[in-house]
């Protein structure tokens, strides 16, 4: 968390790090706080533009072959060139494939999303802290199975210093500057095309 003796670093191209965790077949139909084709959106759209912003991206599931079935097709294409790492622990850092994968992307700020919020996403996202990192989650592009979880996921993480937000938000505070030229595709990864149109539109009109 920030104090006055460690103010706040925003999240940049250069220190962040996508971590995805089990956005699988089986876990979506169990999801009740958003709908399937919202959280398909919000998780694809959150990786096309980490793609976008070039950020190192992790991906991971578990029991892919036995329980939960594979990542969902449309999140498996965004992720092109991305491996899909399986595994069996519960929590992903457990897991020492996804915790060298991680740590091999060199970066001190990781964003989560996950199925379920409170223990895909908060599991690693809580011991990211303790590790040492910077923790986000991206909240809707997580889900879970009740309102409960959802409540009780968020004050867990809160309460250890796990920052929580949307995605979209995420990805426009690593753009940061509207003049990147990366902007109009992570407007466009993140289903606001309009930016770039009108942005277009002005600089048609303008002079």
């Amino acid at each position: 968390m920030a104090d006055d003796a460690h103010p706040y670093e925003p999240l940049t191209s250069e220190n962040a790090a996508l971590v995805l965790i089990d956005h699988q077949v089986g876990l979506m139909t169990g999801v009740r706080d958003y709908s399937t084709g919202e959280l398909k959106h919000n998780v694809v759209a959150l990786a096309k533009a980490a793609k976008a912003l070039k950020l190192p991206i992790v991906a991971t599931t578990t029991a892919r072959d036995s329980l939960w079935g594979p990542t969902f097709p449309e999140l498996v294409a965004a992720l092109s060139g991305v491996q899909i790492i399986d595994r069996s622990s519960v929590n992903a850092f457990d897991d020492a494939k996804v915790a060298r994968a991680i740590e091999a992307t060199g970066r001190k700020k990781l964003i989560f999303a996950g199925i379920s919020l409170e223990v895909c996403a908060a599991f690693p996202a809580v011991t990211a802290i303790g590790k040492g990192y910077g923790a986000y989650v991206a909240v809707d592009a997580s889900g879970t199975f009740s309102e409960t979880k959802r409540q009780a996921g968020l004050l867990r993480m809160m309460q250890a210093g796990v920052i929580v937000s949307d995605y979209a938000t995420l990805m426009v505070e690593i753009l940061k500057d509207n003049a990147r030229p990366e902007a109009g595709a992570v407007y466009e990864a993140l289903d606001m095309p309009w930016a770039k149109l009108v942005g277009q539109i002005a600089h048609a009109y303008g002079k």
